[in-house]
């Protein structure tokens, strides 16, 4: 029996849907796609799932408080971090000191960024000067169409946003390579240095100023500032105010003949941000208290006022705890420490062209489902919080309960590699937390791939993780 469990947990949930399952698993998989095309930053993550949260039905939390208006059981409200965070709840029958069960994303993905002066020109060419975010492959982003998505902040406070390269009349921009033809010594190098940090530069123009146009050495890059300043109405120094993400251009596509997969930029962690998002909206009457918490700053530590470990979720629930009627202090240390936790967060899948990375009896396989990692960290567990059995076997039973395809991981051998999420920031405050997600192939390139089944999987597995932990 136990054999047959075990072949049962990794059987391929594709095999199970019937048509009306199919439906509602490609169907989820265009809203994502949707979503995933248009927002490629934190801010556009933010403001485009509050509007979808309001027309759900969700409050903003600053807005009630102002009103020195109360909460009640079914009431669901956000708060609203700096345009980079979003917590989403849905009030429960029990006390909030009794705990929450949360759902803890991220929705910050490896990129470059623009430097604070980035703007300059050489031999007649303009190009930003870059700083990637997070762990990538220097060389994968050469050569690809590249988008510019951000905000720019003016003196005034006035607030300007940008995007350039999306859409099919826009320009795209990039970063050059050497030709094969003269790369003898850049063939010879080290991966991690094909392409150094420095030598991320994007190209952006060459066509220079008129000699009658403006008296300026670098005719090129006064252009480029002309250009800006017609269509966006900012001067050079406004870069210094400016958050300017270059990423890869183009929207999320079907991938696979089959259509079974879906191809994107920032699949980690959008895609558990997504399937988190769309699980508390399920959420009308739970018995507990139901959290999504979005976050920034995962990829470089979770540091920061709109990190994982600043106060923000902290202090949000110490406002929603007064709201309902049962602030204290001592009341809120229990709320945290009773609370139970999925931190929603990607895996490695299993490459067949890669195999010699994963050991297979623990690695996660496209198809297959949710994926739970009892831990993450690297070599021996550093940087894990290590989940506990008995809040796995709750788990266990609720998946099985409701028919959800889950399988288990870890982040490849032993020695030969690992990674961290936001698990062990909220196992501080002493509740259970397990990291549970989205298995993917390309992890950190610019496109990465997820299968739709197991996008839907999750989705099913946040749901019932809300409805009955």
């Amino acid at each position: 029996m136990a054999v047959k469990d075990l072949e049962k947990q990794k059987k391929n949930a594709w095999t199970k849907y019937d048509d009306k399952d199919l439906e509602k698993v490609f169907s989820l998989s265009d809203r994502y796609k949707n979503f995933m095309s248009k927002c490629k930053t934190e801010r556009e993550c933010v403001l485009e799932l509050v509007k979808q949260a309001e027309v759900k039905g969700f409050r903003n939390l600053e807005t009630i408080i102002s009103k020195g208006e109360t909460l009640k059981k079914g009431d669901k409200v956000y708060a609203n971090n700096k345009d980079k965070n979003l917590a989403l709840f849905v009030i429960g029958n029990e006390p909030i000191e009794n705990g929450l069960t949360i759902l803890g994303a991220h929705i910050d993905s490896p990129r470059i960024d623009l430097k604070q002066n980035p703007l300059y020109e050489s031999k007649e060419l303009a190009l930003f000067k870059t700083h990637y975010y997070g762990g990538i492959k220097k060389y994968q982003w050469v050569t690809l169409p590249l988008a510019i998505h951000g905000v720019v902040i003016k003196k005034t406070g006035e607030k300007v946003d940008i995007v350039i390269g999306e859409d099919d009349e826009d320009p795209v921009v990039g970063i050059s390579d050497l030709l094969v033809h003269l790369a003898a010594d850049q063939m010879g190098k080290k991966a991690s240095v094909v392409i150094e940090g420095e030598s991320l530069n994007v190209l952006i123009g060459s066509i220079p100023l008129k000699d009658d146009e403006e008296d300026v050495k670098e005719k090129v890059k006064g252009n480029i500032l002309k250009l800006l300043n017609e269509k966006y109405g900012i001067v050079e120094e406004d870069f210094i105010s400016a958050e300017l993400e270059v990423v890869p251009a183009g929207k999320a596509r079907d991938y696979g003949l089959d259509r079974s997969m879906v191809m994107a930029y920032g699949h980690d962690d959008r895609i558990c941000a997504y399937t988190s998002f769309e699980a508390i909206l399920e959420m009308n009457n739970p018995n507990r208290t139901s959290c999504c918490i979005l976050v920034d700053k995962e990829e470089i530590g979770s540091m920061g006022a709109t990190g994982m470990q600043s106060k923000f979720f902290e202090n949000t629930v110490a406002e929603l705890m007064d709201r309902v009627g049962e602030y204290s202090e001592l009341k809120i240390r229990r709320a945290l420490t009773n609370s139970k936790m999925l931190s929603s967060d990607v895996s490695a899948a299993f490459d067949p062209n890669y195999p010699s990375v994963m050991e297979e009896m623990n690695a996660p396989f496209f198809g297959n489902g949710v994926v739970f990692n009892k831990y993450t960290g690297s070599r021996g567990k550093s940087g894990s919080s290590d989940a506990n059995p008995e809040f796995i076997a709750e788990i266990r039973a609720v998946m099985d309960k409701n028919n959800i395809s889950w399988q288990t991981a870890e982040l490849g051998k032993v020695d030969q590699g690992g990674g961290g999420t936001i698990a062990y920031i909220l196992a501080n405050y002493n509740m259970n937390v397990i990291d549970c997600g989205v298995a993917l192939m390309n992890m950190h390139a610019p496109w990465e791939l997820a299968s739709k089944a197991d996008i839907y999987e999750t989705f099913k597995a946040y749901v019932a993780f809300l409805s009955e932990i």
